[in-house]
């Protein structure tokens, strides 16, 4: 006989959206994740971007259905501040890991640090750190790492927009940085460092945007938990449209349904956003809300004029 498989615990109805949480220092995104899981009892949740425990700030998770729009907002500048150690090298290049160089010599002046990071502005590849989520053959970088194995890893492309030095007081640099997604700053730190001859480490790492997601939208792990203490925590919850940024389209009862079951409908016969500026092109992009206001799609224009579902998301 076929064993009985536990079956897997359904989550209670409420609205998709998205927490922005201001991560404290030494938590993992995971641990972000898992409390967010015990505030809302609810398991299907995720994040936007993982940050290292060193690093605090701007972490977004995902609730309910607004996890299928994650891949719609991976693509968002990231903006970072923190602060760079000059002299000496880690092997996690961060001020967790184990000190593998020490720089004896003068360090370099202002003008050196400053004509060195220009060189990172741009599209550059970056060797992933061994302490690092990416996966080689299947398995975690990091558990290799942890067993004292290093392995060869594939540079990757990433985009870094902006750098500044807000400050210089050796040994420690001031930086701030704008970059696409996929961008390790502490390993741009240990190339700060290589390139300098000096060596360097990331002391410290905060995000403040992440793309639609700023700072000032974010609250703590302990606000968080007073509003769930206080049954108010889904009344929080961002729109899951709000950080698309996309023309929405208001859906008659009749379309909405023909939607659901994956139909597309005329552009002639939808009423939104899109009628008040210029007329969609092909291959652009719109939210297809409910007459509730939910977010029911995204949509894309079509050289047939019509809008076609990409998306579906099914709001309770």
């Amino acid at each position: 006989m076929p064993r009985n498989r536990r079956k897997k615990r359904q989550d209670p109805p409420g609205p998709a959206g998205f927490l922005v949480v201001d991560k404290p220092v030494g938590w993992t995104s995971h641990d972000v994740v898992d409390a967010a899981r015990r505030w809302l009892g609810v398991r299907r949740i995720g994040h936007l971007g993982t940050l290292d425990p060193l690093a605090t700030g701007v972490l977004p998770l995902a609730v309910r259905q607004a996890t299928k729009l994650v891949p719609f907002l991976a693509e968002g500048l990231k903006v970072y501040v923190g602060t760079i150690h000059l002299g000496v090298a880690t092997d996690t290049f961060d001020a967790e890991g184990e000190v593998v160089r020490r720089h004896d010599g003068p360090l370099p002046d202002e003008a050196a640090v400053r004509e060195a990071l220009e060189a990172f502005v741009g599209d550059i590849e970056q060797i992933p750190p061994m302490y690092s989520s990416v996966k080689k053959d299947g398995v975690p970088l990091y558990r290799l790492a942890r067993k004292g194995e290093e392995v060869e890893r594939e540079p990757r492309p990433v985009t870094i927009h902006e750098i500044s030095m807000p400050h210089y007081a050796p040994p420690e640099i001031g930086i701030e940085v704008v970059s696409g997604p996929g961008t390790y700053v502490r390993t741009l730190a240990a190339d700060l460092g290589d390139r300098l001859g000096c060596g360097a480490h990331l002391s410290s790492l905060r995000r403040t945007r992440s793309g639609a997601f700023t700072l000032d939208q974010a609250r703590t792990p302990e606000a968080f938990e007073r509003l769930a203490d206080a049954g108010e925590l889904e009344a929080a919850l961002q729109p899951a449209d709000e950080p698309l940024g996309l023309p929405r389209v208001r859906l008659t009862p009749i379309q909405a349904q023909k939607m659901r079951h994956g139909t597309s409908i005329p552009a002639a016969d939808a009423r939104g956003d899109f009628e008040k500026g210029d007329p969609p092109r092909p291959g652009d992009r719109l939210a297809a809300m409910l007459p509730s206001g939910e977010l029911l799609a995204i949509l894309e224009f079509r050289p047939d004029r019509r809008f076609h579902p990409i998306r579906l998301l099914e709001p309770s």
